[in-house]
């Protein structure tokens, strides 16, 4: 299978598509966020600054009931069910991003094919050029030592 063939059927390159084109969305809706919550911000902090002192005073003493009923031994199975949460969680996600990534690249292979048709209308060649003759090509030649000794008498 060829290299693009490849990461066609290849889910990360996908979901990574999905990433980027998730974050492109994400980007363009910032400036207008910005001017929408930038009036909401200031009155929410200046409302929710009493509630917030209040409910931490009366947290504070719940905190210390709900340390006796706490058992260290279930803290273990809690954290794994936390753990298989998160992590179907971030399955479904990938494969979201993934199914976006697919559409991103199908649609750019579309793009792609449409204004594309003029280079593949070109004709292949149908010769290729001949391989050079070993005529042409430089001799190699090899050395031989002379084994002949001179012996004296």
């Amino acid at each position: 299978m060829t290299l693009a063939g490849n990461l066609r059927e290849n889910r990360a390159v996908y979901a990574m598509a999905g990433a980027g084109d998730l974050a492109v969305q994400k980007l363009r809706e910032v400036p207008e966020q910005m001017t929408r919550y930038q009036g909401e911000v200031r009155e929410t902090v200046d409302r929710y600054r009493v509630q917030v002192r209040d409910t931490v005073g009366r947290y504070r003493g719940e905190v210390s009931r709900y340390q006796d009923r706490v058992d260290a031994r279930e803290l273990p199975g809690a954290a794994v069910a936390y753990a298989t949460y998160v992590g179907t969680r971030a399955v479904g996600f990938i494969d979201e991003l993934a199914e976006r990534g697919k559409k991103v690249v199908n649609r750019q292979a579309a793009e792609i094919t449409i204004v594309a048709p003029k280079a593949a209308s070109r004709p292949a060649p149908t010769s290729r050029p001949a391989p050079r003759s070993r005529a042409a090509q430089p001799k190699r030649t090899t050395r031989t030592r002379s084994t002949t000794r001179k012996t004296g008498a």
